[in-house]
């Protein structure tokens, strides 16, 4: 069965784009650091669970607007390559910079409301949704199906999972964590090149029609 989706492309860029420094990834580490392992993972899934509902309302939107119009597409797509063009310039100037945001401490939170601090981090993130249609219009074109929306998002939905996981099991070491934070500038720098990479490819690639 031929697929009407680039899911190796998709799983990329969602890779890229999840496993980069950010607001969910700093909460996941200073919490996993500050209050163990468990509490940890609880504030990821928190963040995985916020990060699915953006994913389906987004692959949801993207097939209403493909069925009806694929110019609305189009300038969806547009929109999605400059967004992923502003996180590359945000990781270029925080390399450059060289600076750390940290979030409050949290020694002192429990696993139930790590969970809900986790949720509420992602879905009251405006950039979320701007970043899932990004990333949909990059593997999706207006024969994409709904049993491929589905796949889809269960991918993107488990892959998120493993990278915020992991994210909290790394960080409860205090020497992977202090070795992440010297070698945090030159990461920085590594995701601004691959998000700008992705952005231009949304930017020059036609969608199938």
């Amino acid at each position: 069965m031929s697929l009407s989706i680039n899911l190796p492309l998709i799983l990329s860029a969602a890779f890229v784009a999840s496993a980069s420094p950010g607001p969910a990834t700093l909460a996941i580490a200073d919490t996993a650091m500050q209050a163990g392992r468990r509490t940890g993972l609880a504030l990821a899934l928190g963040v995985v669970t916020g990060s699915l509902a953006w994913s389906i309302a987004a692959a949801l939107g993207l097939a209403a607007i493909m069925a009806s119009s694929a110019w609305m597409l189009e300038a969806m797509r547009y929109c999605g390559g400059g967004y992923l063009l502003y996180l590359a310039y945000r990781s270029a100037r925080s390399a450059i910079r060289g600076s750390v945001a940290r979030t409050p401490a949290v020694a002192d939170v429990s696993a139930p409301r790590a969970y809900a601090k986790g949720l509420a981090l992602h879905l009251t993130n405006p950039k979320a949704i701007l970043f899932f249609g990004s990333l949909y219009t990059l593997g999706l074109s207006p024969r994409t199906s709904a049993a491929e929306l589905i796949l889809v998002i269960a991918a993107v939905g488990l892959q998120s999972a493993a990278i915020f996981t992991s994210y909290a099991l790394l960080f409860s070491h205090g020497r992977i964590a202090r070795a992440y934070l010297r070698l945090r500038r030159w990461f920085e720098g590594a995701f601004a090149l691959l998000f700008a990479g992705a952005g231009l490819r949304v930017l020059t690639t036609r969608l199938p029609v």
